[in-house]
């Protein structure tokens, strides 16, 4: 059998031993220490728009966090876009609240803003306004900031946006993670770097990062016995991880680009093909990372579909997935309410997501397009 063709594989950099040596000789192993501060350092850095970065164990703590410090408690509602993975909405039920899904649009496949308007206008009619709106920018391609922004402005509902899979895209030149109250990174395995499992908070004042600091470590008093005023969480990254995480910051802009020219090479691939699209910008106030290149096949045009494709690449040992299943079509989220029309469900019906790992090599590529052009 073929060697395995990985979806996106994590890359190492080679620096990452470095730190990581480093902790084990000074016995920082614990959830703080240099570590840990530098990588917060190199993110907002990196980020570039004045911002403060908690570091923590997950994307998921990040954003279950974001919610505590939304103030959002149990029987609230909070708007969530619907095209995403379960972990944008699973927080909100850790929080006892209850989520209200939303549609995506045509052009990012991200959040609505008219399902959104529609969406806060029903809920503050029947007397619910929503506490906050989670927005993920899909694949790394950004959502409609400008529209969505005013529409959480006009309302006074934050903002917190999932970043987890858009680190290095922009909208307008601004870092996806900077536009919300909060934003949320996730550095999982399969992620553009990775620290093995990992997620950061992105916070706007010092006072924010050092209350995120504060629960994501027990929120343990300052007191020289163990006292606690609040429910906290054993959430902070650390020494270790954040050591991989150092050195895969080394590498992001370079993983960014790698990404980027595997969007390119699909981009070409399919450019014959009638009935295929490629996500992609559409104009240049949008820059994604690509973190996943991904497709949509019109059968009425290729008569062939998504999952005609999707088998063939599993024939030859190459992993594709479809789009993630919209959340309010989930059995968990069955009795949500959601808003807009069947965007969402058409793109999970048509989508799939291709080998997009910054370490592809030219071999694998040539593989993947011979599967392509005989199914197409």
């Amino acid at each position: 059998m073929n060697s395995k063709i990985w979806l996106s594989s994590p890359h190492m950099g080679g620096g990452e031993l470095k730190y990581i040596h480093e902790a084990f000789e000074a016995n920082w192993v614990a959830p703080l220490g240099p570590n840990v501060d530098g990588f917060e350092h190199d993110l907002e850095n990196f980020l570039n728009e004045n911002v403060k970065v908690a570091a923590l164990s997950a994307g998921t703590a990040a954003l279950h966090l974001a919610l505590v410090e939304c103030g959002v408690e149990h029987g609230d509602e909070v708007i969530c876009q619907s095209m995403t993975f379960s972990a944008s909405a699973n927080p909100i039920v850790y929080q006892g609240a209850k989520p209200v899904f939303v549609d995506s649009e045509k052009d990012t496949w991200n959040m609505c803003p008219e399902a959104l308007q529609q969406a806060i206008e029903d809920r503050i009619s029947k007397g619910k306004k929503p506490k906050a709106i989670i927005i993920v920018h899909l694949y790394g391609m950004p959502a409609k900031m400008d529209e969505i922004s005013a529409i959480a402005a006009k309302y006074d509902i934050p903002i917190i946006e999932d970043a987890a899979e858009a680190l290095g895209s922009r909208y307008k030149g601004k870092t996806c993670g900077t536009f919300g109250r909060f934003g949320v990174l996730s550095f999982n395995g399969n992620k553009i770097i990775t620290t093995s499992g990992g997620g950061a908070l992105v916070c706007h004042s010092e006072e924010d990062k050092v209350k995120t600091v504060f629960l994501s470590t027990q929120a343990r008093d300052n007191a020289p016995h163990y006292q606690h005023s609040h429910i906290g969480y054993n959430y902070r990254m650390s020494n270790i991880t954040a050591g991989i995480g150092r050195g895969q910051m080394e590498v992001l802009k370079d993983r960014v680009d790698a990404r980027r020219k595997v969007h390119e090479f699909y981009v070409e691939l399919f450019r014959e093909i009638d009935g295929v699209e490629v996500l992609s910008e559409t104009g240049p106030d949008f820059y994604s990372n690509h973190w996943l290149s991904a497709i949509l096949v019109n059968k009425e045009i290729t008569g062939k579909t998504r999952e005609d494709l999707r088998l063939a690449f599993l024939e030859d040992n190459i992993e594709s997935r479809p789009l993630w299943k919209p959340m309010h079509m989930q059995p968990v989220f069955a009795d949500a309410p959601y808003y807009g029309d069947k965007v969402a469900e058409h793109l999970f019906e048509n989508g799939l997501c291709l080998p997009s790992g910054s370490n592809l090599k030219e071999e694998e590529k040539e593989r993947i397009a011979k599967i392509v052009k005989k199914i197409f």
